[in-house]
């Protein structure tokens, strides 16, 4: 039997940042994963996007907005511990439209112009968002697991959790590689929630693509565009990522013909320029919805375990903020943050 003092159960973005927030905290933390490369993270663009999103008024916005604002130096602090580059850009998202709005926010298309160039002729207008920003997720996916390396997290991958032994209480776990026990347990599996607990998470795939542009040093894309139909996301180093599908079909993987022609048709009608840049490479992956899209935080039906998952389309904003939140409920028992996104609200 392997005893610890806290686990987390899954090694994605959610689950290193908790146990990076819990080691800063003073506590003896383990993570178990079971394949980094199955994580959503690389389902991602690493847009922090809550306005762009238009999340109305809520306490997901609330959570977004904290998020968004706790990144600077969040991401600081991260590249001080590893020496790493996180791609953290303060680039600010435009969001095209094809059709005219009576919103207060609302700029025309010479307006829109003006941030960025050569937008397709059909963009009439849209909106300026000068504090959403972007962070290059498989670069904090980097900085976030040399960051645990650097503060003694113990990680342990190829770590398959079977099931969870007990009734009120988990008084172990059962794995590919033996029992394990802990004091406290997280749940941070993503997708991949269902197969240990019946809470409503589900996959939902996102298919991607990426391509570059000729002369990195002259990057004719300056801001992320976010379209209706998709959006694009401009990297420093002259790669800009193309995003996204989003497909019902369990965990079917692979990318498809239809899949990649959708994104590259939408992202060529809202920025042309996009045509003559080289195709680099396409990938997919898995993001944990549930039913009415907002995470799963906090309390479970088990006294020692606690839930961080469902993130949706949010899981890389919501990161330091979960972090924060989760370390916070696991050592104190508390934290109001949380209450909105109890798993009750699906009984």
């Amino acid at each position: 039997m392997n005893c610890r003092e806290i686990i987390v159960i899954g090694g994605g973005i959610i689950g290193v940042a908790i146990a990076i927030e819990l080691k800063s905290r003073g506590a003896a933390v383990t993570v178990l994963c079971r394949d980094f490369a199955e994580a959503a993270t690389h389902a991602a663009a690493g847009m922090l996007a809550p306005q762009a999103e238009e999340i109305p008024p809520s306490p997901m916005l609330d959570l977004c907005l904290e998020s968004r604002a706790l990144y600077p130096d969040w991401i600081h602090k991260l590249e001080s511990l590893t020496g790493l580059n996180a791609g953290y850009w303060a680039c600010g998202i435009l969001a095209p439209r094809y059709e005219y709005s009576e919103a207060s926010n609302w700029l025309d298309r010479s307006t829109l112009l003006t941030h960025q160039p050569d937008l397709s002729d059909e963009v009439l207008g849209g909106y300026w968002f000068p504090e959403d920003a972007q962070v290059d997720n498989r670069a904090l996916a980097k900085v976030l697991w040399m960051a645990a390396q650097e503060l003694g997290i113990e990680v342990r991958t190829g770590i398959h959790v079977e099931r969870f032994a007990g009734d009120s209480n988990i008084t172990h776990l059962e794995t590919n590689q033996g029992s394990w026990k802990a004091d406290r347990y997280i749940l941070a599996t993503g997708a991949w929630s269902q197969e240990l607990l019946p809470i409503p998470v589900f996959p939902r795939k996102g298919q991607m693509l990426s391509v570059r542009v000729p002369h990195p040093e002259n990057l004719p894309l300056q801001k992320v565009l976010f379209g209706e139909e998709s959006y694009i996301v401009p990297r420093q180093d002259g790669r800009i990522v193309i995003g996204a599908t989003s497909e019902n079909v369990g965990f079917q993987p692979g990318n498809t013909a239809i899949g990649v022609h959708q994104l590259l048709s939408n992202a060529i009608c809202l920025y042309p320029p996009i045509q003559h840049f080289t195709l680099e490479e396409t990938w997919y992956g898995f993001r944990p919805a549930t039913p009415d899209e907002l995470p799963i935080l906090g309390s479970s039906p088990y006294a020692n375990l606690t839930l961080a998952t469902g993130h949706y389309r949010n899981g890389i904003l919501l990161a330091p903020v979960t972090a924060s939140a989760i370390a916070q409920f696991v050592l104190t028992g508390n934290d109001s943050r949380l209450q909105a996104f109890h798993w009750s609200r699906f009984n």
